[in-house]
């Protein structure tokens, strides 16, 4: 499917803008970040929602079926949790996440999963165009980045995820349950001590402001692409409890060190 039709598919349920909620959460501690998505994930009632965030301190997240045996680098980390989501390990430092919940009934998730993807990705494209960036849909056969045996994103590459230069990065991975869905999407500004020769953005971004330079473009691509509006919120006062009360057990031993 080309590009245009991808994005074309994304906006077939209106032809006029819908509204999303916006919620940035910059600086905020990784139990918030990760009790908030599921949290939006599990209530039927929450809006459409694109989350823009940073964490702090830096984390580690492992993917929901990793073990942690296999990711090295976590033993190196000084803080680490576990996502819902699948996928390598992702070291949250010089990055910028950003969290889809929408119904799985959305056009943006219609259809088979690997489709989501792809629109998702063509807009992540649209938006590093912005900056000269030329980057692609790895397609298969491997990238440099690709290393064996570390358990991070960043070192195994798909055909799906997003590449420049030869190298990784932006990937994304989703959880799927209760007929919604949560998408993760990582974008590398820089590169981290865990992560090595990866793609980045360093060299096309100005050096001040990085972070929210790029997200505005990435808004911009995202409502040209899905035929949306974003309307800047805060969360609620229950979704903050939810997150509160869902985000302790994602840096917690027996979530850790899960089977």
């Amino acid at each position: 499917m080309s590009r245009s039709s991808v994005l074309s598919s994304a906006r077939s349920d209106s032809a006029s803008p819908r509204t999303w909620r916006l919620i940035e959460s910059w600086d905020a501690s990784p139990e918030f970040n990760m009790g908030l998505d599921e949290a939006l994930l599990d209530d039927p009632g929450a809006p459409p929602t694109l989350r823009l965030y940073t964490w702090s301190p830096d984390t580690l997240s492992l993917g929901y079926f990793q073990k942690w045996a296999d990711v090295p680098a976590a033993a190196n980390a000084a803080t680490v949790v576990r996502r819902i989501t699948g996928g390598g390990a992702i070291h949250h430092q010089a990055e910028l996440t950003f969290s889809i919940v929408l119904p799985q009934t959305h056009a943006l998730f219609r259809d088979p999963v690997p489709l989501s993807y792809e629109r998702i990705h063509a807009a992540l494209i649209a938006a590093l165009s912005e900056f000269g960036v030329e980057a692609a849909l790895a397609g298969p056969g491997g990238l440099r980045s690709d290393r064996e045996q570390t358990g991070m994103c960043f070192h195994a590459s798909t055909p799906l995820d997003v590449a420049w230069g030869t190298r990784k990065g932006a990937g994304s991975a989703q959880r799927r349950r209760g007929g919604r869905v949560l998408h993760h999407g990582s974008i590398k500004l820089g590169s981290t001590p865990l992560e090595g020769e990866i793609a980045t953005l360093e060299e096309f971004l100005p050096a001040e402001n990085v972070v929210q330079t790029f997200a505005a473009a990435l808004l911009r691509a995202m409502e040209t692409s899905f035929a949306v509006r974003f309307e800047r919120q805060e969360p609620s006062a229950a979704e903050q409890s939810a997150a509160r009360r869902l985000g302790e057990r994602y840096s917690s031993a027996a979530f850790l060190h899960r089977r």
